[in-house]
């Protein structure tokens, strides 16, 4: 953390004194989030559609590469259906998780053409709200605070492409691959989710 919190400081100092090389904007987007998660017994997840919003600056490092530190509230999760025995009464139940992350992507960006470019970069996650919606057929939904079962932050790495259609409109598309075990477990469980988010992205820069 403390080099991460170092690069960007000096990243920061180049851009004041490089000024005219720094581009400021916003962006919006639509996330299809998944978990991978792997244990005894666990269920087959499948994704849930939601959306990311925030800032972005963009650094020219030289004439084809830049860094583009980006500023997000992201809403993750994912979902499965799982049948449980109550009393000898079995309940269908459709659940979600719920997850809203502040994400601080640090994405360096080559330009192989002047408005086509790849783009690659670490990403850590502060987990803001986690919710657990159980839907049980026939009887109504009901939702509840889960964050004691996630760990309160993501460590992952981006990848992606995009395009920029003029001076003002951006695009991208990107997928998010979480390394760190993101569920807080107890000893003997072997349990672990991974985040996974594709994402794709309008921005303007100002």
């Amino acid at each position: 953390m403390k080099k991460v919190i170092l690069s960007l400081v000096l990243i920061s100092t180049f851009t004041f004194t490089n000024a005219q090389k720094t581009k400021i904007g916003a962006k919006v987007g639509l996330n299809l989030a998944n978990a991978n998660i792997t244990g005894e017994s666990v269920p087959s997840m499948s994704s849930v559609a939601n959306l990311h919003v925030g800032g972005f600056a963009e650094f020219n490092i030289s004439k084809k590469v830049s860094f583009q530190p980006e500023l997000l509230y992201s809403m993750q999760g994912s979902k499965f259906s799982q049948a449980v025995v109550l009393n000898q009464t079995v309940y269908n139940t459709n659940n979600t998780f719920k997850l809203s992350y502040i994400n601080v992507p640090l994405m360096f960006k080559y330009y192989p053409q002047e408005k086509f470019y790849f783009e690659v970069g670490p990403q850590i996650g502060f987990l803001t709200s986690s919710k657990l919606e159980v839907e049980v057929s026939n009887y109504g939904t009901n939702t509840q605070d889960a964050k004691e079962l996630f760990e309160s932050l993501d460590f992952g790495l981006n990848f992606g492409l995009g395009y920029n259609f003029t001076k003002r409109i951006t695009s991208n598309v990107r997928y998010n691959f979480g390394l760190t075990n993101i569920a807080k477990t107890e000893s003997g469980d072997d349990t672990t989710i991974n985040n996974r988010v594709f994402s794709v992205s309008l921005g303007y820069i100002f």
